[in-house]
């Protein structure tokens, strides 16, 4: 447990804890955990453990707990004042199923986002609980039906093996930013090896794709004691897999997340003005 040494030298108050399911009290991995007003964070391992730092600008703050498929969770919290086993209880979501009209038609595959196979210079790297997300636009404005599989292009470089999570988000933020989940189940993936296509098949979670598109996201995760994030904290930086970047749109459809900051929309260019986005694409149903 080398990082909560490094805090304990700097005398770092920390809160330390377990989030768990309010009705099973199973674990909860890979939830976001972050103060609000300080807009700082981390992501809990695969135990549900988390550890983040106390308010230190002002007598209180609110941390802000958001677990994949369940409510917000907020819990008060003191300036100075150590959490050493603190266990959240947060409950499930209730997900309404909205009502299916099924027509006859003949069911196609549409290959949506990007086209190439060879990849943009440059990497796009997160860290614990940070996303990138690509937008797939539904350009020929078809029928769209289930998404069936996710892929990304996984650079060479980095720790191609390390666990990601799947997100999938209708465009109905701010600004059409990612927002809600389509994808409510914990779908955690690794990639063999890195410098290729992965595809993740996600035929058994019957995901239905919006008509206009959707985001399609790769969030960082971390496995055993690495859930420390480096918005606090610069000497201890997760290293994961890296994707590498597609220069053939005119336009950005890539959004960033970060714990405590939420997105933003990514508008790098090359020479020619062409965008620098995330390199994913999908294979969804397309309804004729």
């Amino acid at each position: 447990m080398l990082p909560a040494y490094t805090y304990a030298q700097s005398g770092q108050v920390l809160l330390k804890g377990t989030i768990v399911d309010a009705t099973t009290k199973e674990p909860l991995p890979f939830t976001s955990i972050g103060l609000k007003e300080e807009q700082v964070g981390a992501l809990s391992n695969e135990h549900g453990q988390f550890v983040v730092p106390a308010p230190t600008k002002n007598a209180q703050d609110t941390l802000l707990i958001m677990a994949l498929g369940y409510l917000r969770k907020t819990v008060l919290v003191k300036r100075g004042a150590a959490l050493d086993n603190l266990t959240i209880e947060v409950p499930k979501q209730a997900v309404a199923l909205k009502e299916v009209t099924v027509k006859a038609g003949k069911i196609k595959n549409a290959a949506l986002g990007a086209r190439t196979n060879n990849p943009g210079e440059g990497m796009i790297q997160g860290q614990a609980g940070s996303q990138y997300a690509f937008f797939v636009k539904n350009d020929k404005q078809k029928k769209l039906g289930a998404v069936r599989t996710v892929s990304f292009y996984i650079g060479e470089n980095g720790f191609p093996r390390e666990p990601f999570r799947v997100r999938i988000y209708k465009a109905d933020g701010n600004y059409n930013a990612p927002n809600t989940d389509l994808l409510t189940e914990n779908v955690v993936v690794s990639a063999p090896q890195g410098g290729q296509w992965y595809t993740v098949d996600l035929t058994p979670y019957n995901v239905v794709a919006p008509d206009e598109g959707f985001f399609v996201a790769m969030e960082w995760v971390v496995s055993g004691d690495k859930f420390f994030t480096t918005n606090f904290m610069d000497d201890y930086t997760p290293y994961g897999q890296i994707m590498k970047p597609t220069f053939e749109f005119k336009e950005s459809r890539t959004w960033t997340y970060s714990i405590g900051k939420g997105w933003n929309l990514m508008t790098l260019a090359n020479g020619t003005g062409q965008r620098y986005n995330a390199m994913i694409k999908a294979d969804v149903d397309m309804i004729k």
